[in-house]
């Protein structure tokens, strides 16, 4: 039996010793190619970085004899000291950045409170929706019933927008009461036309607030009046105006009107925001005595607009006044960078069984990110990734994770996809591949730092 033993483990060694002959060569090419790619690569940088630093001569020389060149406005690399975040007077508040969606500040921002009014937002991005999907036209004849008279009409201590019992009124005329007048029975009635009855179209308003991601919002009904079911949070409120300027662009304008007539009457928006600050162009007040003063606003300065909502303030007044401070910090100590471009590679590493010798993995989508002013050579990204790449992979597969931290805080993170596809190779190459895969060291997760397509000219989003 040990014989037999000892002419099998002999056996074996020849074999792989034959083999490991048999496909050098392979390997070696293999490696050659590898190798070839790795310098051409490298090379390219080189050529790229000596082209940026060229340029950047070219435009000192250009300067002379004036005093040496600044960073360009909003680029300032130095640290910019910026001061904490303003104390408000508020039961929660949030300040997002639009285009990142990042949130810049904020107290209890995932804490439980009552939407109010602000509950009609939801109402008027589902409305848009079932407009863009064709099921509804704003040119639609809208039956207004009792149950939306009784329970947001002119007899109510509600807004409402004075519609008449058994009335028809256009769709277009009810968005425009229930954004602008905050009308309960144009919200009613519009949830009655998409929906058949307002419960089902709370049971819409959830799914939407489901797919939006808004995990700390339930609704009960599409106007935002009292209820111990409905709540929100003001990240939630926050996410949802994002996603309603983005989605619903026409739909929002409707939020910076200052002012609706209907049936003879004509009320102001109360958002009184839109007079005080000409960047403000909406978004929706709320309050009942549950609830406090609220409000959701967003405002574009130059390229970069901001959301604030502030929720549960004692009054009108400081609930605007909120608002404005909030957006004024943003505006003055935060700018938005683009760091990556989509589909370009951010790194290229050796692919392994696959009918290529590399694989470029970078990011799906391009990614903006939102920094305090100043702070942007201090950021940190890194490329976390499997130190083996093994094929196949499919265009667009996940394969590691893109972080950027700052002050050793993840800002965001994103998922590193291949960004082409990766068949296997042939049966020889896997072959060989996987004998070579034998003797190498046990896989494991490499972590790399990884340069931006700014650096060194770090210009704001345009």
């Amino acid at each position: 039996m040990k014989n037999l033993q000892f002419v099998q483990k002999a056996a074996l060694c020849i074999f792989v010793s034959a083999t490991l002959i048999a496909v050098a060569p392979e390997a070696g090419a293999v490696k050659h190619r590898h190798q070839q790619a790795q310098q051409k690569k490298q090379e390219q940088q080189e050529q790229k970085n000596a082209e940026q630093q060229k340029s950047g001569d070219d435009a000192a020389a250009a300067s002379l004899p004036v005093q040496p060149a600044t960073p360009m406005p909003g680029a300032n690399t130095l640290n910019v000291p910026v001061p904490p975040q303003p104390q408000l007077a508020a039961k929660s508040w949030v300040l997002m950045d639009y285009t990142s969606g990042q949130v810049l500040a904020g107290d209890n921002i995932d804490a439980r409170v009552e939407p109010a009014s602000i509950t009609k937002v939801m109402t008027s991005y589902v409305v848009a929706a079932q407009l863009a999907a064709g099921k509804i036209k704003l040119e639609d004849e809208v039956y207004i019933s009792e149950n939306a008279w009784r329970g947001g009409g002119a007899s109510t201590d509600g807004s409402t927008s004075f519609l008449k019992l058994n009335s028809k009124v256009a769709l277009k005329d009810l968005m425009y009461g229930m954004i602008i007048q905050s009308g309960n029975d144009a919200a009613i009635a519009l949830a009655e036309h998409v929906a058949g009855s307002e419960q089902t179209f709370a049971a819409l308003m959830n799914q939407y607030a489901q797919q939006l991601g808004m995990t700390g919002t339930h609704y009960v009904n599409p106007t935002g009046l009292p209820s111990p079911d409905e709540y929100t949070t003001a990240h939630d409120i926050a996410i949802l105006s994002r996603a309603l300027i983005h989605n619903y662009p026409e739909e929002y304008k409707i939020y910076a009107i200052k002012e609706f007539e209907w049936n003879g009457i004509t009320q102001h928006n109360r958002n009184s925001l839109l007079w005080r600050d000409s960047t403000v162009d909406g978004i929706k007040t709320g309050h009942t005595k549950e609830a406090g003063f609220c409000l959701a606003t967003s405002a574009k300065r130059g390229e970069q607009r901001l959301i604030a909502v502030v929720m549960g303030t004692g009054s009108e007044k400081e609930r605007a006044d909120a608002n404005q401070t909030v957006l004024n910090y943003g505006f003055r100590f935060f700018e938005t960078h683009k760091l990556f471009d989509a589909n370009k590679a951010l790194t290229t590493r050796e692919l392994w069984r696959g009918a290529n010798d590399t694989a470029g993995l970078g990011l799906g989508d391009e990614l903006l990110i939102t920094l305090p002013r100043g702070r942007y050579n201090d950021m940190k990204p890194t490329l976390e990734f499997p130190s083996r790449l093994i094929a196949p992979y499919t265009k667009g597969q996940q394969v590691g994770t893109l972080r950027v931290k700052l002050d050793d805080k993840v800002l965001v993170e994103r998922p590193l996809v291949v960004l082409d596809e990766q068949p296997e190779g042939g049966w020889w190459r896997r072959f060989v591949h996987s004998i070579l895969l034998y003797f190498k060291s046990a896989p494991t997760t490499e972590t790399t730092p990884v340069g931006t397509t700014a650096v060194g000219n770090p210009q704001p989003v345009k």
